[in-house]
C-alpha cells in the first residue's frame, strides 16, 4: 500500500510502487482531467503539482510521491485567477493540453508572480498545444498575474 494526499484527500493505494501517477490519479483514485498524452514527458498534458512543484505524471513512479501532497487540475478551484483567465481570454480549443497547460502556469505565478515574457516560456516549455493557442496562453498568464501582455507566441 502506498499513501499519498490528493487534493487534500489522503488515499492508499495497492498498486506496483513503479506504477506512473498518472494511472493511480485516473484509474485508482477517478480523477480524469489529467491527461495521457504521449506517455514520455514530452507534451505536458500530464501535468500535476506535487509540493506545488509541477511534475509529469506519467513517468513519475506512484513510489515517489508517497506521503507527499499531489495536486490535480481538479484540485484548482474554478476562481483561480489562471482559470478565470482562461475563460478570459478564451484560451482551449480542443483542451486536451489545458490541464497540463494550466498547472503549469498555476505553479509558475506560485513562484513568480509577475513573470515577463522570458519566465512564461521558460515555465511553459514542453507542454504541447496542438491547436496552438500559444499567444492566448501567454496573454492568459499575464492577465492572471495582472501584468500587461506584450504579444508574440510563446
Amino acid at each position: 500500500m502506498i499513501a499519498l494526499t490528493v487534493n487534500g484527500t489522503r488515499h492508499q493505494v495497492d498498486v506496483p510502487p513503479d506504477t506512473p501517477l498518472l494511472w493511480v490519479i485516473r484509474e485508482v483514485i477517478g480523477l480524469t482531467g489529467t491527461k495521457f498524452g504521449c506517455g514520455m514527458s514530452l507534451c505536458g498534458a500530464c501535468t500535476v503539482h506535487v509540493e506545488g512543484r509541477a511534475i509529469r505524471s506519467c513517468v513519475t513512479p506512484v513510489s515517489a510521491v508517497a506521503g507527499k501532497e499531489v495536486t490535480t487540475i481538479e484540485g484548482i478551484p474554478e476562481s483561480h485567477p489562471v482559470k478565470q483567465a482562461w475563460i478570459a481570454d478564451d484560451v482551449p480549443q480542443c483542451g486536451w493540453c489545458q490541464p497540463g497547460q494550466i498547472m503549469a502556469a498555476t505553479a509558475l505565478l506560485a513562484t513568480n508572480p509577475k513573470p515577463d515574457d522570458a519566465a512564461i516560456d521558460e515555465a511553459m516549455e514542453g507542454i504541447l498545444c496542438r491547436c496552438g493557442t500559444y499567444q492566448r496562453i501567454r496573454r492568459a498568464i499575464h492577465r492572471a498575474a495582472g501584468t500587461p501582455a506584450k504579444g508574440g507566441a510563446s
